[in-house]
Parts: structure tokens; C-alpha cells; sequence
């Protein structure tokens, strides 16, 4: 694996935007089972404050959910890897997804006979979750792949212990550039942070853009920097954070 340097500091020109599990918070054997310390929140909603609220949350998870884990704010946010887009002004647009029913039969089928494997029905998706069990991967994959087959509206993704089907016609780095696209995340520089293989559509998109990818953790990617952890992530955003609140009341005094 090539040594990348760390991120830079951030400026107060920047538009953030942050995958959720694995990168803000640790994952969990279960997706129910994450910890968000308050602090984390505290600190999210300082950087939304400072960068004149353009920092959204980019995630596989839905925005109902990650507004549960993140209360009390509410962040911009895509959700289900685009599926769901919640603009800077609380407005949602979903993509209406495909037919999903036959996927999810055949998820469940197959969590029905196998120990260990949990089905997550989302808005626009399918997620066949392993970690508990991850001698299935082959079986998993296999399976989810078989189902699709035919169907190039459909796409599936395989994350950290999960096999998920979404639209074909969404993903992360769309969803990025649709915010970039609107106030106040236009004409800043972007920044994402992401762990997983589902989070490089980003990077593709950010980085020819003049910005910055940031690849969380080990493993193959597009990023051009790279963040070790969950931790490294938090220590990091209260560097920045710290860094233009006194950039702020520099100006601010000045």
C-alpha cells in the first residue's frame, strides 16, 4: 500500500462532505450497534456553522436514519448512496427506485437458512449484511448477483461485510455533485472522506474538481490523502474546526 500524505488544513472556502459509518463513527458487528459520541455531533454542527452550512453527510444509510444517530442536527445529506438527496434548504428529492421485491426475497430466502446474515430493506435498496458471518461472502455475493442479472437499472455493491443492490443510475459522486451545484456548496472547494470501496465514486469526482479525497483506513483507492481511522477522522475535523473558528475571530476582531 503507497504512503499518502495526510490531508491538508482546510480553508474557510471549503464545501465538506463526510461518509457516516466507518468514517465519522467505528463500525459495529450490527448497523443498529454504532456509537456516536456526543462530541462527534458537537463537532459537526460547529464545521456546519463555520463553513456557512456546507457540510453534508454522504451515506449508504438512510437520511431518516442518520438524522436519528445525528440528532439534533439535520444536516444536508444523501442517503442510500444517492438514492435520497436532502438540499441545503430541507428539501428531499428521492430517486424512484426499480422493482426491488424479487432482491429482497431472495435476501431473506437466504437469511432464512443461514445463521448470521441480516437483511436491511432501505427506500431504494437492498443491503445483505455478513460481518456476523463471513464465511457466506462467496454464497452472498452470489446470490444478490444471480437476482440482478438482466437488469442494468440495478447495480451491486460490495462494501465492508455487505452486498447491497441500488438503481444503477445513482451513486456517491453524482450525489456530491448535485450539491455542488447549489448554495452554499457552489463554487468551493470539495472534500470527502470516505472508507469503503463504495465511497471511490466520490473521490472521482472531487478530485478533478481541484479537491480533496480522503481515503479512510487501508486498502486499494483513488484518494490522493489518507486518514488512518474513525479517530484520526475526529482529531483531524477538531483541528479544522479549532483552526477557522480562530481564523473567524481573527476576522472577526479585525
Amino acid at each position: 500500500m503507497p504512503t499518502l500524505p495526510t490531508p491538508p488544513q482546510l480553508t474557510p472556502d471549503v464545501a465538506l462532505f463526510l461518509d457516516f459509518d466507518g468514517t465519522l463513527v467505528a463500525l459495529a458487528e450490527t448497523p443498529e450497534a454504532i456509537e456516536v459520541p456526543p462530541a462527534l455531533v458537537a463537532l459537526l454542527g460547529d464545521l456546519h456553522h463555520l463553513l456557512g452550512g456546507a457540510v453534508a453527510v454522504v451515506s449508504g444509510r438512510q437520511i431518516d436514519v442518520l438524522d436519528r444517530f445525528l440528532a439534533p442536527l439535520r444536516l444536508p445529506a444523501a442517503g442510500e448512496h444517492g438514492v435520497q438527496r436532502r438540499n441545503a434548504e430541507g428539501q428531499m428529492k428521492e430517486v424512484q427506485p426499480p422493482d426491488l421485491g424479487t432482491v429482497l426475497d431472495a435476501a431473506n430466502a437466504l437469511a432464512g437458512v443461514h445463521e448470521g446474515l441480516l437483511v436491511e430493506r432501505k427506500h431504494g435498496a437492498i443491503a445483505l449484511h455478513y460481518r456476523l458471518a463471513p464465511g457466506l461472502e462467496t454464497v452472498c455475493r452470489d446470490v444478490m448477483a444471480r437476482v440482478i442479472e438482466g437488469q442494468p437499472q440495478l447495480e451491486l455493491l460490495h462494501g465492508k461485510f455487505v452486498f447491497e443492490v441500488k438503481p444503477s443510475s445513482v451513486n456517491k459522486g453524482l450525489a456530491i455533485e448535485a450539491f455542488m451545484q447549489e448554495a452554499p456548496f457552489r463554487g468551493r472547494q470539495p472534500v470527502f472522506a470516505g472508507d469503503d470501496t463504495t465511497d471511490e465514486s466520490g473521490f472521482v469526482v472531487v478530485q478533478p474538481m481541484g479537491g480533496i479525497g480522503i481515503k479512510v483506513g487501508s486498502g486499494p483507492t483513488h484518494a490522493m490523502h489518507r486518514l488512518d481511522s474513525t479517530r484520526t477522522v475526529y482529531e483531524w475535523l477538531v483541528a479544522t474546526r479549532d483552526l477557522l473558528a480562530r481564523q473567524s475571530n481573527g476576522e472577526a476582531a479585525a
